[in-house]
């Protein structure tokens, strides 16, 4: 019986100069510094005699391959990447990079960022356009009232604001 897995819905391209900055400096951090070290160690830990047992040896293969594999993993989501420096031609609607505040039924207001898939671990306000209610704000305009099924239930907002410049610290 083969095993059939369905094929994953490709992550959105996109990425702010922010993320494109912090995903090249982890790159450059595990390929100039991570990756020597841990080669060093697994190399001094070979030179002590069995293999089989010893644990610094083993372990130390193991982040290698683990450093390698998010390497490999860096330099190809890389290769593809779009940043996106400018704010749209339409800065009453909400796209990619938009901060847009939400004012939510019980009267509480939250403001997010669009960003891409890669970097909306960045802060608590960040959210993917490619997740349920990033995908839901995409293309709407100040003062639009919509219902979104997130995973806590369905929520209703409207959007009340929607602003293209960097925020403090950023």
């Amino acid at each position: 019986m083969a095993r059939f897995r369905a094929a994953e819905t490709p992550a959105s391209k996109y990425i702010t100069r922010e993320g494109d900055a912090r995903l090249r400096a982890e790159l450059d951090e595990l390929w100039r510094t991570e990756r020597p070290r841990v080669t060093q160690a697994v190399a001094e830990a070979a030179a002590q005699g069995d293999r089989s047992e010893n644990a610094e040896y083993i372990y130390g293969k193991r982040r290698l391959r683990e450093i390698d594999r998010r390497v490999r993993f860096l330099r190809q989501r890389l290769e593809g990447m779009v940043v996106v420096e400018q704010a749209p031609a339409d800065s009453g609607r909400v796209f990619f990079g938009a901060w847009v505040t939400l004012a939510f039924e019980s009267g509480n207001s939250e403001c997010y960022r669009i960003v891409g898939p890669d970097e909306f671990d960045r802060a608590p306000n960040y959210i993917s356009m490619d997740a349920p209610l990033g995908r839901a704000l995409m293309r709407r305009a100040l003062n639009d009232k919509l219902t979104v099924q997130l995973p806590q239930g369905a929520r209703s907002f409207e959007i009340t604001r929607i602003e293209y410049r960097p925020r403090a610290g950023e």
